[in-house]
């Protein structure tokens, strides 16, 4: 197959117009008529990914995080982002990312809120409208029962595997109207502030936000960027899989760079 058939069959999913203005999401390095035989999704395009990736000898790499965020004046090994397009251009691998187009369009939300299992769920931070009704980024849902705030937190450890979780929030307090924005949410605690939402689970939130959200009633549990975001790796595998097409999928063993000691 070639790399623009497999770009379509993503596309379907998610398209690439739903993406944010800031972000950078598509093909980001190779050709369009590139054959590909095999493919590899991760999370993140890091150098241990790729170099994963060209011992397996991978014709196209798919990824949530784009490793190509601002401007590039320079492709050479005088910088990371340099020595990664050097290393997937000589080694003849496609690279595609699908970002805040699949948080939108692709169930990045909808998966994880299926696994808290919510009910009742819609958008958090609405960005656009389109014939299916309104998209965005988030879902905010009701949990089957009221349950206590330290009792979510187990079930979010079950349904993520998980070790440990970081809480803002008196973890008596029962809740049961809850927000899931999977990935960096620090921007997102206005928006459940203003909805009404008890707890939001995310990522990425700082000593600061953490405090002020639950000062204003909002518990947050923070359970890191990569630990909601994952999933996006066997979920692409297994649609890429269900296309039929004659090509291989592998799913990158690559952990997450961040750890609890």
């Amino acid at each position: 197959m070639k790399c623009c058939e497999i770009m379509e069959c993503l596309r379907q999913l998610s398209p690439e117009h739903y993406a944010c203005d800031w972000d950078n999401v598509g093909l980001l390095v190779g050709r369009k008529e590139q054959e590909v035989h095999s493919i590899m999704v991760a999370l993140d395009a890091s150098m241990e990914v790729i170099e994963q990736a060209i011992e397996k000898q991978v014709d196209m790499l798919i990824t949530h995080h784009p490793m190509i965020f601002g401007s590039i004046k320079t492709v050479n090994e005088d910088t990371l982002v340099g020595r990664k397009i050097l290393s997937l251009v000589e080694n003849h691998m496609c690279y595609y990312a699908m970002h805040t187009n699949f948080d939108i369009m692709g169930s990045m939300a909808d998966l994880a809120a299926e696994r808290l299992g919510l009910l009742q769920t819609s958008p958090l931070e609405i960005t656009c409208e389109d014939e299916n009704g309104l998209q965005g980024i988030g879902r905010i849902g009701y949990l089957e029962q009221e349950i206590a705030l330290k009792d979510l937190t187990q079930q979010v450890k079950q349904a993520f595997a998980l070790d440990k979780l970081m809480v803002y929030g008196s973890l008596e307090k029962k809740v049961n109207y809850i927000a899931i924005s999977p990935g960096s949410g620090r921007s997102m605690i206005r928006e459940a502030l203003q909805r009404g939402v008890q707890v939001l689970i995310t990522g990425d939130i700082g000593h600061h936000e953490g405090l002020d959200a639950a000062e204003e009633g909002l518990c947050i549990i923070d359970a890191t960027h990569y630990g909601l975001e994952y999933i996006f790796t066997s979920f692409i595998k297994e649609y890429l899989k269900k296309q039929d097409f004659d090509v291989v999928v592998k799913e990158s063993d690559v952990s997450s760079p961040c750890q609890f000691v």
